[in-house]
């Protein structure tokens, strides 16, 4: 249906004020009421139990759904609707589809993404951890993106990392202000295009040589355009994450600031994590707009380079490293492994040792585990699952009311949260656990990143939304994914909906693709 039909014109009409409840009689309302009811919708989910994202208690429905659009949510289930299609929905849950806050992947080479569909995402983030692409023209980009027919919708940030290598920047430490002025331009012309803001990943290079000039300079830049900046900060180490996190929140004078995938290394307890979230409470208690998201597991899996340190890493020259500090390069990585839990916490997520710990790799080796990292791996040769969270600390961060989900995966990704967070959100901390009530989990994987993001229409159950939902029973849904088989499918989410159209039921995908770019409006 486009928009100059008759039915979208009078949708439009309707929508403002097209919640309806029994006790409201009047004769306009009743008027709106036989209108809204006369038209034949595209789709009718009947007696719902509807989760409308805001954390408000549930309540019992129907749900009308005209092109991409929740039409009409009326309360009287009584009463009755023409609908080109019906789904009886009662003992089931309507929620908004959910919207991954940090999730990677290469909409050019893997479109599908059904290991997010599977767990009931409508929408992801990319461009995180200050990755984005290549492409200085970043609405091309996008184009391209539209063309290749993405199964979930996207949101788009700019990497600072990629900034620094398309200005021309690199490894400065100091950039010049040539290069600092095409970063900035660069930046703009990307959240002009439509992208939401910046992302930094400060763990890694180049972004690493960023001084905190440098980041308050594009975060005035992003807050200029109404934008965000989500930070894979500087270092989550337990003795350093606060420090990390002042650095940030020093950039929340120009814009809102977000903590990428929250935690705590080799810290423990619930304690420990209520200090970190002072942090973030006294911030935001004095106007600092920041917020974090949280993936479910306590291993981490980033590029095995986190391990090496800074002068055996690019820009430096490895083949040198090994001919002039190869052994105080040994020392340095036994020791950084025991700190990080010993080798068997360091599980291979890419190449040749895919699936294997250190510990195993250095058996079947016969060499020390430091000297498979140093000879047979080096700084980028794999990627890795790490073991060094605690499970009650992280807990406690989930729990704070400004901690959305994202699970930091993707399909490819030899890690369980690319298939398994949201569904374990659910299945663990709703079900299980108790951590959270069903309507306060779903709030934190929809409306809070929708606001949090700007994205529109998106991320409640509300006339005038756009219709991205899911239909299912709690009690059903499964995680399935593990660090052994990392890539199995989630299953429990009966319906899912992407722009009005079923892309999921049951197990069974629909071929037809309906996701989108997301485009920031830039006022």
């Amino acid at each position: 249906m486009t928009k100059d039909t008759p039915f979208t014109k009078l949708l439009a009409a309707l929508v403002a004020t097209a919640v309806f409840t029994s006790c409201q009689s009047t004769s306009q309302q009743e008027q709106q009421e036989n209108e809204a009811r006369n038209l034949t919708y595209d789709l009718l989910l009947e007696k719902a139990t509807v989760v409308d994202g805001t954390g408000s208690e549930p309540y019992t429905a129907n749900i009308l759904i005209g092109a991409d659009t929740i039409a009409v949510i009326d309360k009287d289930t009584s009463a009755t609707y023409k609908a080109l299609k019906t789904i009886p929905a009662a003992g089931m849950v309507v929620t908004p589809g959910f919207i991954d806050a940090h999730a990677h992947g290469d909409p050019l080479k893997e479109p599908e993404f059904r290991n997010f569909l599977a767990m009931g995402v409508t929408t992801i983030c990319l461009g995180q951890d200050g990755f984005s692409h290549n492409n200085k023209d970043m609405g091309a980009w996008m184009d391209s993106v539209d063309a290749a027919r993405p199964g979930v919708n996207i949101a788009m940030f700019a990497g600072h990392n990629s900034l620094r290598v398309l200005s021309g920047a690199m490894y400065e430490k100091q950039p010049a202000e040539e290069y600092m002025k095409a970063m900035e331009n660069l930046l703009a012309e990307a959240m002009e295009a439509g992208c939401y803001g910046l992302t930094t990943g400060l763990e890694y290079n180049p972004g690493y040589y960023a001084t905190s000039n440098e980041l308050n300079r594009l975060a005035k830049v992003v807050g200029a355009k109404n934008g965000l900046v989500m930070s894979h900060m500087r270092n989550e180490d337990d003795a350093l994450v606060e420090a990390s996190i002042k650095e940030l929140l020093a950039q929340g004078a120009y814009c809102p600031v977000h903590v990428s995938h929250i935690k705590v290394v080799y810290g423990k307890g619930r304690e420990r994590a209520q200090q970190v979230l002072q942090v973030l409470d006294s911030a935001r208690q004095s106007g600092t707009r920041v917020t974090a998201d949280f993936y479910p597991y306590t291993a981490s899996f980033t590029g095995i380079a986190i391990l090496f340190p800074d002068w055996a890493k690019s820009p430096h020259d490895y083949k040198e490293v090994l001919k002039t500090r190869k052994e105080e390069l040994q020392d340095y990585l036994r020791k950084k492994i025991m700190q990080r839990n010993g080798p068997e916490a360091t599980l291979i997520g890419t190449g040749r040792y895919t699936g294997k710990n250190l510990a195993q790799i250095a058996t079947e080796l016969n060499k020390p585990y430091e000297d498979v990292l140093v000879e047979n791996i080096g700084p980028y040769g794999a990627s890795g699952a790490y073991f060094i969270m605690d499970e009650e600390l992280q807990e406690t961060l989930l729990q704070a009311p400004y901690v959305m989900i994202g699970s930091d995966g993707s399909p490819s990704m030899h890690h369980p949260r690319g298939y398994g967070s949201f569904a374990k959100v659910i299945e663990t901390y709703v079900e299980d656990k108790k951590l959270l009530t069903l309507q306060e989990a779903v709030r934190k994987m929809t409306s809070l990143p929708a606001e949090t993001i700007g994205l529109q229409k998106r991320g409640q159950l509300k006339p005038g939304y756009k219709a991205d939902l899911l239909i299912f029973n709690p009690s059903e849904v499964k995680e399935n994914a593990t660090y052994a088989k990392p890539d199995q499918l989630a299953t429990g989410f009966k319906y899912v909906l992407i722009g009005g159209k079923v892309v999921k039921e049951d197990e069974n995908y629909s071929s037809e693709r309906t996701g989108k770019v997301l485009r920031k409006q830039v006022k």
